[in-house]
């Protein structure tokens, strides 16, 4: 049994970009050979980036259904979280403490 792979091809922007970026770290006395090879390289981990992107997509994807299916109750409502946000209280104190040496430096000059 003969397996046939698919193999993508890339993007033309992917090709634009990949080529753009060897041009740029192009070292002079550089053959055109050995920058069309480095092209490849850069083109191949940008297909790697991006394929591990779409991965982590997916799987954040599968994720949130999960989670939404959990906060359901049976009757379909969803269950509603009460976000609370605290600060921190040594801004407010710095910022005190410098109107008060502002104030003491305006009465004693």
């Amino acid at each position: 049994m003969n397996r046939v792979t698919k193999r993508a091809k890339p993007s033309p922007q992917t090709l634009a970009e990949a080529e753009v970026a060897a041009k740029s770290t192009q070292r002079p006395g550089q053959t055109k050979e050995q920058t069309k090879l480095i092209a490849q390289g850069i083109q191949k981990g940008i297909d790697q980036y991006k394929k591990q992107q779409k991965s982590r997509a997916r799987e954040l994807n599968r994720q949130l259904k999960r989670a939404s299916k959990k906060s359901q109750d049976g009757n379909g409502a969803q269950i509603e979280r009460e976000v609370v946000y605290r600060q921190h209280w040594l801004p407010w104190l710095l910022l005190a403490l410098s109107w008060a040496v502002f104030a003491l430096i305006l009465l004693a000059g």
